[in-house]
């Protein structure tokens, strides 16, 4: 399973780098050694691998030696065949449809957080048309788009914002021009 060893690289380069690391069974620690004794390029490679190893801070230093029996059940799972994992095909995103919840006024529905009772949607309002007078049961907040919008005495412009707080009423939300919003609010706002 090694690759084969790089130009000016011992053969012996990934024995000598488990040697150094203590990730070697015991019945091939000698055998390494040997190695070592013979071989000037895996002693400067095993020279160099000591100061980073000793910077580890939580370098385990009693970690067990693995046994032969690990290796040769790693080896043999390694090697055995693997079954394909089948994955069913995940959902093609479907873009949500715009729906007309009261005469001129559109939503798209984009996401429903049941959890914290909040949605996100897009609305639009035709040129002349009002949104009810509520009163906002959470944070309401609302980044408008395109066109031009009125709450109560501001009147917002395609980039400005506002947020309400529980509690606060919008008494009249209207457009001259028509208008599209991000809109994203607590479902159960009371109309007034």
């Amino acid at each position: 399973m090694s690759s084969p060893p790089k130009q000016g690289e011992c053969a012996q380069a990934e024995l000598v780098t488990l040697y150094a690391l203590g990730a070697l069974p015991a019945a091939e620690v000698a055998g390494a050694e040997a190695h070592l004794a013979s071989c000037s390029t895996c002693r400067a490679e095993v020279a160099a691998l000591r100061p980073v190893l000793a910077s580890f801070d939580a370098w385990p230093t009693d970690a067990p030696q693995s046994s032969s029996a690990l290796w040769e059940r790693l080896s043999q799972r390694i090697g055995a065949p693997t079954q394909a994992t089948v994955l069913t095909p995940a959902k093609p995103y479907q873009e949500p449809e715009w729906e007309e919840v009261a005469p001129g006024i559109s939503c798209k529905l984009l996401a429903t957080d049941l959890e914290n009772e909040r949605v996100s949607m897009l609305v639009r309002l035709a040129p002349a048309v009002e949104y009810p007078s509520h009163t906002h049961a959470g944070i309401e907040e609302l980044h408008l788009l395109e066109g031009e919008l009125w709450i109560d005495d501001r009147k917002l412009y395609p980039g400005d914002y506002n947020r309400a707080v529980p509690g606060t009423a919008d008494k009249r939300v209207w457009s001259e021009t028509g208008c599209t919003c991000v809109l994203i609010t607590s479902p159960r706002d009371a109309l007034l």
